[in-house]
């Protein structure tokens, strides 16, 4: 079937279906991660976005259970160049075209991607849809000019468990943790899980004050999608936390939350920050990382001194993270657990252990 991918601009390129025969909206954003399609398929911070990956071929290695970041896709749809319909992995249990099929979700293949990368450069992050038919239609373009902004829309209720559960071996570890899931990838679980918390996950909107009363020895406020301005219930949250002086630790969307509970003010990206290749300097040490990134919008740099910026975005000098001086309070713009992307900053886990330790025993 043919499929055709139009922008809000009004650009339309005409391509290849090979994932669900169905229609889609969504914010058209671009990854440069040369592998993990499922992961960032799966990562619930993707809701509401087409994503078109930079890699030219995709596909190759298929489908497997243990590379889900979530249950399911979050994205939209998916932009390639070249799909490859025959995967050779071991772990392979299906295409990635059932795989898409399987969740409803279109996939169009035959692009040029980096043309699409260069206009999103360009012009921004933009809507878009991807629309299954014999000949295009000029109402495809209406649908997307009709499509909602990811500016104002809080996606994290969207994506959070609706009920709490325990994660991991609460047998083998010390101290208890809260994380607020506001899209929390399976991966951050299980890094908290190694780490040496007993991780207890909660939804989105649960009451700070409830938490508080059961006496955990910790917080972590998880990634997500969307903007994180409409999310009140959370920075009042994340103020409380820090009010109480116990320890938080946030990444992504969480560091955002941190930061507008903090005072700072956050605003949309151009066209975003996602791949596995994106330099940041700790601010502190002046070491680089290699990170793996995935957010629309950031924290603004500012002068105060009591909230110091401790990482730099590396590409375009954006805030990368932050803390409160004399409190336990530690928060990264990037994904230190990867999947997919590089491990240097994987360390954060046991430094937030380490945090928490030293604050528990004076």
């Amino acid at each position: 079937m043919k499929a055709f991918l139009v922008l809000e601009n009004g650009i339309v390129m005409e391509g290849v279906s090979f994932g669900a025969e169905t229609s889609s909206l969504g914010e058209v954003v671009f990854n440069t991660s040369m592998a993990g399609y499922q992961e960032i398929l799966t990562d619930p911070s993707y809701e509401g976005q087409m994503i078109n990956l930079t890699y030219p071929m995709i596909g190759n290695y298929g489908i497997n259970p243990d590379d889900m970041e979530s249950d399911r896709i979050h994205a939209s749809g998916l932009i390639v160049k070249e799909y490859v319909s025959r995967p050779s992995n071991f772990q392979s249990k299906e295409t990635l075209s059932d795989f898409l099929i399987r969740f409803g979700i279109p996939g169009i293949q035959g692009i040029d991607t980096r043309r699409l990368t260069r206009i999103i450069r360009n012009s921004g992050a933009m809507s878009g849809g991807i629309f299954v038919a014999d000949a295009y239609s000029e109402s495809f373009l209406e649908k997307v000019k009709a499509a909602p902004s990811m500016v104002g829309a809080d996606l994290a209720k969207a994506v959070s468990t609706k009920e709490q559960y325990k994660f991991g071996d609460h047998a083998k570890n010390k101290y208890e943790l809260a994380v607020y899931d506001f899209g929390v990838k399976r991966n951050i679980l299980k890094l908290l899980d190694s780490a040496g918390f007993n991780v207890h996950v909660f939804p989105a909107e649960t009451k700070v004050e409830s938490l508080l009363s059961e006496n955990f020895d910790a917080y972590f406020l998880s990634n997500g999608p969307g903007d994180p301005e409409p999310l009140s219930y959370a920075i009042d949250a994340a103020k409380t936390i820090m009010k109480e002086k116990k320890p938080l630790f946030g990444i992504c969307l969480g560091h955002q939350i941190i930061g507008l509970a903090l005072g700072k003010k956050t605003t949309k990206l151009k066209f975003g920050h996602r791949g596995g290749n994106h330099p940041v300097r700790n601010e502190e040490t002046k070491k680089i990382e290699i990170t793996s990134q995935n957010h629309g919008f950031h924290v603004l740099e500012d002068s105060d001194k009591d909230t110091p910026t401790t990482r730099i975005n590396l590409f375009d000098n954006t805030v990368a993270g932050l803390k409160k001086t004399g409190q336990p309070v530690m928060a990264v713009q990037y994904h230190p657990e990867a999947s997919p992307g590089p491990h240097d900053s994987a360390y954060h886990f046991q430094e937030f252990y380490e945090m928490v330790d030293k604050t528990i025993k004076g």
